[in-house]
């Protein structure tokens, strides 16, 4: 594809293949994926969308039996080479479809991070802390429950909290898997209005079941079935102008 020549991109890949035993869950898949713009990744379920997502930060490592082969480029370094994989996870955050705090009180879940990566100085935690709050529109709600437990929070709040620990660490890519299927309208609306925000400053990358979703909130996205990325493009040209059959009738709701 040649719609990015222009653009810098965070991820490159080539022929990406996964496979889990005899299941090959995805085929050759060759993208880029550029920086500061949200990537959505839609199909139906079982189409290796989220297995995509998982192989760019590697937590498909940590299932047994998994496979994958070609090239994964963050930046242009191999992320399959020679690479520490904390600080990989350090730079692509991950958040997950159901809301998953820590169970200590706020203030701690936005910490993790920073404190596993050797940020002792309280001065400094507090700032990390209220800036990820801040860049996830919770330190308004949430500067007088700091130290209380962030398991008593709303699921809208406790995914934005999720957000937040995941921006404490300066990652330069954030991947989403589903991160509204589990709220309310309101509480996903508050979510998108989040990422629209956030991509001046991250890459996001966001599997989304909601085609909706993925028309309000993404600049590119990429279909895929059957572990195939079938078209992949601009998201206003993909849903209005789809170059495949396959994509048409599934944006039109006549299969998956």
């Amino acid at each position: 594809m040649n719609c990015w020549d222009k653009v810098m991109n965070c991820f490159e890949l080539h022929r990406v293949a996964v496979s889990y035993g005899n299941l090959h869950a995805l085929k050759r898949i060759t993208m880029n994926i550029p920086m500061n713009t949200i990537t959505a990744f839609i199909g139906p379920s079982g189409c290796g969308k989220s297995t995509l997502l998982k192989t760019l930060n590697r937590m498909n490592d940590l299932i047994a039996g998994c496979v994958v082969s070609g090239t994964v480029r963050l930046f242009g370094q191999d992320i399959y080479g020679n690479i520490d994989i904390n600080i990989l996870r350090k730079r692509v955050g991950m958040v997950f479809q159901k809301p998953n705090p820590f169970p200590m009180t706020v203030f701690d879940n936005v910490a993790f991070g920073p404190r596993t990566h050797g940020i002792t100085s309280p001065v400094k935690l507090n700032a990390v802390v209220e800036q990820s709050l801040r860049d996830a529109a919770l330190w308004d709600e949430l500067k007088d429950r700091l130290k209380k437990s962030a398991l008593g929070l709303s699921g809208g709040q406790q995914q934005r909290l999720c957000i937040a620990r995941a921006l404490a660490v300066s990652p330069d890519v954030l991947l989403l898997d589903e991160p509204t299927s589990a709220l309310d309208p309101i509480s996903t609306g508050k979510i998108e209005e989040l990422l629209k925000t956030l991509q001046k400053a991250y890459s996001i990358i966001i599997v989304t079941h909601n085609m909706q979703q993925a028309a309000r909130i993404s600049t590119y996205t990429a279909f895929f079935l059957h572990g195939e990325m079938v078209e992949y493009g601009a998201t206003e040209q993909l849903f209005a102008y789809p170059v495949e059959k396959q994509t048409e009738d599934y944006i039109a709701g006549r299969f998956g």
